[in-house]
């Protein structure tokens, strides 16, 4: 699993855009710019979408204040989801990115199986990330939700 003070792995995020599809070479996008990332287990699951995603759309702002240049969700799902969930929680100041086969969350050594259900999944995880190198990872255990939340990480900055 990645580790703070680790840069992150070469991988590439899509992002249905208003412009199109963008894949987001992840090393370039972080490159000489502070972001928070967090992930989720699927678009559209409770948890996900009525407290992980809108307490970042809620704080967009707090985050900016705080230098952030870049806020972004992942998770293992294709680009044309991520898009839609986006616009159904009117997270326009958040970029949406997918990781369709679960490649990046595999690289971070961040992947579950959830069998049946979804198959491979991200954990629930929120980073900074500062110039491509992770300063703060905050990863939940199964089934909660408290250090990956907006508050947490912004209160960490």
């Amino acid at each position: 699993m990645i580790k703070q003070g680790q840069k992150l792995p070469a991988a590439t995020l899509s992002e249905l855009t208003k412009e199109g599809m963008v894949n987001h070479d992840i090393q370039a996008l972080f490159a000489n710019k502070k972001a928070v990332l967090f992930a989720v287990p699927g678009a559209f699951t409770p948890t996900c979408s009525n407290a992980h995603l809108p307490g970042f759309v809620v704080m967009a702002d707090q985050f900016k204040a705080k230098g952030v240049d870049i806020i972004a969700c992942v998770s293992v799902n294709d680009a044309f989801v991520m898009q839609a969930w986006g616009e159904a929680q009117n997270a326009s100041e958040l970029m949406m990115l997918a990781d369709g086969d679960a490649s990046f969350t595999k690289a971070l050594g961040l992947e579950m199986d959830t069998a049946a259900f979804g198959g491979i999944r991200s954990q629930r995880y929120a980073m900074v990330i500062e110039d491509g190198v992770v300063t703060l990872l905050n990863v939940e255990e199964p089934k909660s939700f408290e250090v990956s939340k907006a508050e947490t990480v912004l209160a960490a900055l």
